[in-house]
């Protein structure tokens, strides 16, 4: 396996655990509308678990930002 698709592969990790933080997030705001809660265990609020999952999305996008760089230099040298 060589680094390009190991990359892809990070990557597509990184954003899918966003979307999964994401998703428990919006899930704890409306259950604590009604009084019940998800993450109660891990003392975690849904603000908390969006901010993960912006921090999560923010690196995943530095790394194709750095991505897109190399690809540009190379292809500006051939």
């Amino acid at each position: 396996m060589d680094l390009e698709k190991l990359n892809s592969k990070v990557y597509r990790f990184l954003f899918l655990g966003s979307f999964v933080l994401l998703v428990i997030a919006v899930l704890e705001f409306v259950l604590n509308l009604f009084g019940y809660t998800v993450l109660q265990a891990l003392h975690y609020t849904a603000g908390r678990v969006l901010h993960l999952a912006a921090l999560l999305l923010t690196f995943v996008l530095a790394l194709l930002l750095r991505q897109v760089r190399e690809e540009l230099k190379k292809a500006k040298l051939h």
